[in-house]
């Protein structure tokens, strides 16, 4: 998700609410706090921000999402 919002070039704020949520859910999807669930509406405003970058929701991982952290790693 940190990748993806950096290469649009966007804060976590705007990015927030170009997709219709807040920083803080954007923050606690990056650090892993929550898992990333999107409506219908932040899917379509998601892919209008990627398409403007020439790319596409097809695009994504399949896991996007935080890193997956290794059994026994501290956190």
């Amino acid at each position: 998700m940190r990748s993806l919002r950096l290469e649009l070039d966007m804060s976590q704020e705007e990015f927030g609410r170009a997709i219709g949520t807040t920083a803080r859910t954007i923050s606690r999807w990056e650090a892993g706090v929550s898992v990333p669930t999107f409506t219908v509406t932040q899917m379509k405003a998601l892919d209008r921000l990627l398409r403007s970058k020439g790319r596409s929701i097809q695009d994504l991982p399949d896991d996007f999402g935080p890193p997956k952290r290794q059994s026994g790693e501290e956190g």
